[in-house]
């Protein structure tokens, strides 16, 4: 009996106000986070012309990203920190391969788009097709954490390539982009309480959403004024809303996500 239970606890956090606070603060710090490394750090000794900085900066991030990821599938049960890590990891990796993809090697945000949101697409239908379900509650075995990972980081380097295709390609700015993400979030929350449409494809709309939000976001905290940003040192707002971040999970304990059925 208690070996059946413990199947039906997954390794992820219940789906709360608090998941969702948390998971844009991480998209964000994501942002600030990966170009304080790319832009500011490795910027000063690398040349931008060939986007060796991006290419480095995703060569550390990946590392710190597949070493999560490995450390997460073995643990036996949800650990928040652990967890949480894992996710700035898909984050900030997910900033310097959309950064280096988009600008580097020319695809442009419209085309790595485009490209990443069918890698998110196929990566949801060939999770379904082999396991039966793309619900975070089955989050339980190493086989789905696997599908569930790679979805995840899919989905957060679409997202800053996505909010870099609102905020400049069509000359929204950060504020504008965070306004159209932000109710395209609110629309979706609508949908969830008040239509029948499936609840787990709305998670992953809103999971996805959350990321070019934090990304507008990021940008808007550490680009230069004369870009419509704040000019904050990437370093010191990725530091803030790291604190916040680790604040609020000792504050408010989060339990894993669990079957009700």
């Amino acid at each position: 009996m208690d070996e059946r239970k413990s199947e039906l606890i997954a390794k992820v956090p219940q789906v709360t106000l608090l998941f969702w606070i948390i998971k844009i603060l991480a998209t964000t710090l994501g942002e600030t986070g990966g170009d304080a490394v790319t832009m500011s750090w490795l910027g000063e000794t690398t040349s931008a012309a060939n986007g060796s900085g991006y290419l480095i900066g995703t060569a550390i991030f990946g590392v710190i990203f597949i070493a999560a990821v490995l450390v997460q599938i073995k643990a036996a049960k949800f650990h928040p920190f652990l967890y949480w890590l894992t996710i700035v990891a898909t984050t900030t990796v997910g900033t310097t391969l959309a950064d280096y993809c988009t600008r580097s090697l020319g695809i442009g945000y419209t085309g790595g788009s485009t490209i990443l949101l069918i890698l998110v697409i196929a990566s949801l239908l060939i999770w379904r097709w082999a396991t039966g379900s793309i619900s975070i509650d089955t989050v339980s075995t190493s086989k789905v954490e696997i599908f569930y990972w790679v979805t995840i980081m899919f989905s957060q380097t679409l997202g800053t390539a996505l909010g870099d295709w609102v905020a400049d390609t069509n000359e929204m700015g950060y504020v504008g982009a965070a306004a159209v993400f932000g109710g395209l979030l609110l629309v979706t929350t609508f949908l969830y309480w008040f239509t029948s449409i499936s609840h787990v494809i709305l998670f992953w709309a809103a999971f996805i959403l959350t990321r070019p939000l934090g990304a507008v976001v990021g940008d808007f905290l550490d680009k230069p004024v004369a870009k419509g940003g704040l000019a904050l040192s990437r370093y010191t707002a990725s530091l803030a809303l790291l604190m916040v971040i680790v604040v609020l999970i000792l504050v408010f304990p989060q339990k894993p996500a669990s079957k009700t059925h």
